[in-house]
C-alpha cells in the first residue's frame, strides 16, 4: 500500500512539474511575421492564372468548332444540330470570357 501511495505521489509530482513546464513554453512564445506574404502568395496566383488561360484557350477551341458545326447545320438545314451547335457557341463564349470576368471581379 506505501509503495502504491509512493508511485501515486510521484506521479502527481511529475504531473505538476509537466503542467508547469508547458506552461512556462506557452508563456516565451512569439508570433512570427513574415516581411511580405508575395514568397507563399506568388505561387498560387501563377497557378490560378495557368488555369484560368486554359479555361479560356478550351473555350475559344470549342467555341471555334461549333461554329462551324452551327455553318454546316445551317447550310444542310438541320435543327437539331444547329439547337445543339448553338449550345455549344454558348458554353464556348462562357468558357473564352470567364478570364475577364474574373479579372473585372479582381480574382
Amino acid at each position: 500500500m506505501k509503495k502504491m501511495f509512493k508511485n501515486l505521489v510521484n506521479y502527481k509530482n511529475i504531473m505538476k512539474v509537466a503542467v508547469m513546464a508547458t506552461a512556462i513554453e506557452m508563456s516565451q512564445m512569439t508570433n512570427v511575421l513574415a516581411a511580405d506574404s508575395s514568397s507563399v502568395t506568388k505561387p498560387l496566383n501563377n497557378l490560378k492564372t495557368l488555369v484560368v488561360a486554359i479555361i479560356g484557350a478550351i473555350g475559344v477551341i470549342i467555341l471555334a468548332k461549333n461554329v462551324m458545326e452551327f455553318a454546316q447545320a445551317y447550310q444542310a438545314q438541320d435543327s437539331s444540330t444547329m439547337n445543339s451547335a448553338l449550345k455549344g457557341i454558348v458554353a464556348g463564349v462562357m468558357m473564352a470570357g470567364i478570364s475577364s470576368v474574373l479579372t473585372i471581379l479582381g480574382f
